[in-house]
């Protein structure tokens, strides 16, 4: 049963850090690429940041460059997400994703709430 669990959500005020945390079971998760995701009311869900299998490689969205950090712990089946100096526009639900590759994510977490006051 492949399960992704989100963690670290609140709320924070502007210039304030959040780390969310991504715990998986199930597969194995150093054969999957791992991904942040958000999603606001009447947004689509947007890519947020990317890492590769063993952390050698990320990506980001723009908005997010040099503000947030994605990591992996593969021993742990975990991924993280550091954010830093949020921003109201921030506010969203961040799911944590798994993808065999191809660009397609396969698995999903139910996502955890930031939220971001001004």
């Amino acid at each position: 049963q492949v399960q992704l669990v989100e963690s670290g959500g609140g709320l924070v005020q502007a210039g304030g850090s959040l780390r969310l945390s991504c715990v998986a079971s199930g597969f194995t998760f150093s054969d999957y690429r791992m991904g942040w995701f958000r999603q606001t009311p009447g947004k689509e869900r947007e890519f947020v940041a990317t890492i590769s299998r063993y952390g050698a490689s990320t990506n980001y969205t723009n908005s997010v460059k040099g503000r947030f950090t994605i990591s992996r712990d593969n021993a742990k089946k975990a991924l993280y997400l550091q954010m830093n100096s949020l921003k109201p526009e921030d506010t969203a639900v961040y799911s944590c994703a798994a993808s065999r590759g191809g660009g397609t994510y396969h698995y999903w977490g139910q996502g955890t709430q930031v939220t971001v006051s001004s």
